[in-house]
């Protein structure tokens, strides 16, 4: 399986476990059940994603998507930026543990949570479209500069920077740049200190707060380059 989930108290661990996590049709379905797992639970909940080895996520699996043709791709990464829109909607706190490369997708993949938190030694957090030749949509473009302040997501998106767990913590794409060892761990304990939030009243404002980017994602066309 694409993914794991693990329960450690009130909080979902969410563990990718597929070596680089690139987004494909397999990994959004494992995704979204798991997500399903995590929303029809009742109480104080929270939600913890994480990467396995070196990467949290490499983007989308690029080779797979074009092979399966131009419509094919757009109808995917059409969904997957409907799991962008539900995980920033979504009625509990969500915390990122950046465990390695946080690249492209799997970058905007993190900026989809309420707090991040990556390794401070080794993995680079990196918007490499500039380079690949793969504009943003509309709904990541959103997304992007809705998350992060404006001239950290001018620079990450027209040059391509990749980042360190310190120097992501400098630009404001990560909350805290800690060992490896604690990356999950302190994770955890973010997200368990807002579990008791967990619930509708949440959900709404999430909603309210990012009504404009949640229409862009939950609406949007795709790419297909």
């Amino acid at each position: 399986m694409p993914v794991s989930l693990d329960r450690r108290g009130d909080v979902f661990l969410l563990a990718m476990e597929n070596g680089e996590n690139r987004m494909n049709p397999s990994w959004l379905n494992a995704m979204n059940a798991a997500l399903d797992e995590v929303d029809s639970a009742v109480g104080p909940k929270a939600l913890v994603t994480t990467g396995s080895g070196k990467f949290y996520s490499n983007g989308l699996d690029l080779d797979a998507l074009m092979a399966s043709g131009s419509e094919a791709m757009a109808a995917f990464v059409a969904d997957d930026e409907r799991l962008f829109a539900r995980l920033i909607a979504s009625p509990y706190f969500t915390v990122a543990a950046c465990n390695g490369h946080t690249f492209a997708a799997g970058a905007m993949l993190a900026l989809c949570h309420d707090a991040r938190v990556m390794r401070a030694d080794r993995g680079f957090f990196c918007l490499p479209e500039v380079d690949l030749g793969i504009p943003f949509t509309p709904g990541m473009d959103a997304l992007i500069k809705g998350r992060l302040p404006h001239l950290t997501a001018h620079e990450a998106m027209v040059t391509g920077s990749r980042y360190g767990g310190e120097a992501a913590v400098a630009m404001g794409i990560m909350g805290e740049a800690i060992p490896e060892d604690q990356v999950v761990a302190r994770a955890v304990e973010i997200a368990s200190g807002f579990a008791s939030k967990a619930g509708a009243t949440m959900g709404v404002i999430k909603e309210r707060m990012y009504a404009e980017l949640l229409g862009l994602l939950a609406n949007s066309a795709g790419t297909s380059a």
